[in-house]
């Protein structure tokens, strides 16, 4: 087995916890404090790095623990200048994540889990097997690494992060709270919290969980359809999560939070795309601010939908911003090389 694997990894242990190591190997406590700039601020990939610690202490530190990071294995590089990464974590598995590049912004698409156990019928990643749950380590090396990508390509640093990649982040919440913590802290990278989004398919408890949180960054639903029939069809954990339910969730976590959702919306030829659709959705959007984003769908081989026509798009969309809700119609980045939304999903190796 894997020495990595037996070992702890170090980022996963409380300060308290490195402070006890620590006073036991001899060393002063403030030595934590270094560790964790190395770790967090500085991304620091082996303990070779910590150029201000001892040599002793750092063999103390690789004898005890391990920094088990996430590297990327391959690049795919999109047309549209979208570039899709698959990484490896220290245990084999693999994960995706995608650098989206727009004229006013550099987007990181970062997964939270490897796989998926919700089963939403038009989504690959949907369709493998969820194995387990990213540590935060795992989730903050992929942005890292993201930006670097971002800066060595395009001169550009990271503008923006979305948890949607891989996986459904409200069934990672621990983790996925402390990578954000880790991203936006001014003892990690002091990214901005606004510039982050965090995207459900909608688990009522865990939104409620958000707003006793008061998180800061913004939170997006995937709905992709405004009734309960429909929303059955192609997203079985609505079953659990009925839109009433949903509604009740995002109105507690306005009323903590003030900050407004927005609602992801795939439009699907023949299924979701027409007025009535559009009226339903906009009944919906009355709960609370929010904004929409029509998404246009991303065909994948395990199932049928297609995306919707273009005049049907445009006519929903208008339909919505009359009745005074901010629209936006999201067209599609890296789809030539399955980086688009709900195209994520590892491909046998």
């Amino acid at each position: 087995m894997n020495e990595a694997v037996v070992k702890r990894d170090i980022r996963n242990i409380s300060s308290a916890d490195l402070k006890v190591f620590l006073t036991q190997a001899g060393e002063p406590a403030f030595r934590a404090k270094q560790i964790s700039d190395w770790l967090w601020v500085k991304s620091a990939r082996n303990f070779d790095e910590m150029s201000n610690l001892s040599k002793s202490l750092r063999e103390k530190l690789k004898e005890k623990f391990a920094i088990n990071v996430a590297s990327i294995h391959q690049s795919q590089f999109s047309s549209d200048r979208t570039i899709k990464n698959t990484f490896k974590l220290f245990d084999e598995n693999i994960i995706e994540g995608v650098l989206i590049p727009t004229s006013d912004r550099m987007t990181a698409c970062v997964s939270s889990q490897v796989g998926c156990s919700l089963t939403c019928k038009f989504c690959a990643t949907g369709y493998m097997d969820r194995k387990r749950n990213l540590d935060a380590g795992e989730i903050y090396d992929q942005v890292v690494l993201i930006d670097k990508q971002a800066r060595e390509n395009y001169n550009i640093p990271l503008s923006n992060i979305v948890y949607m990649g891989m996986g459904e982040p409200l069934l990672n919440y621990a983790n996925v709270l402390k990578s954000i913590d880790r991203l936006t802290s001014e003892d990690g990278l002091n990214m901005a919290a606004k510039r982050i989004t965090v995207s459900t398919a909608g688990i009522a408890k865990m939104i409620k969980k958000l707003g006793d949180d008061q998180v800061k960054f913004n939170l997006a639903l995937s709905l992709h359809a405004a009734n309960d029939k429909k929303r059955n069809e192609i997203m079985p954990i609505n079953e659990q999560n009925s839109l009433k339910a949903l509604a009740e969730a995002l109105k507690y976590y306005f009323l903590k939070t003030k900050n407004p959702v927005t609602y992801e919306y795939i439009i699907f030829n023949d299924f979701n795309d027409s007025i009535e659709d559009a009226m339903e959705l906009a009944k919906f959007c009355k709960h609370l601010p929010c904004k929409v984003n029509i998404i246009e769908y991303n065909p994948i081989s395990f199932a049928s939908f297609l995306n919707a026509e273009e005049d049907k798009t445009e006519a929903f969309a208008n339909y919505l911003k009359k009745q005074g809700i901010t629209t936006n119609i999201r067209r599609s980045r890296g789809k030539d090389i399955d980086a688009a939304c709900g195209q994520l999903a590892v491909k046998e190796q």
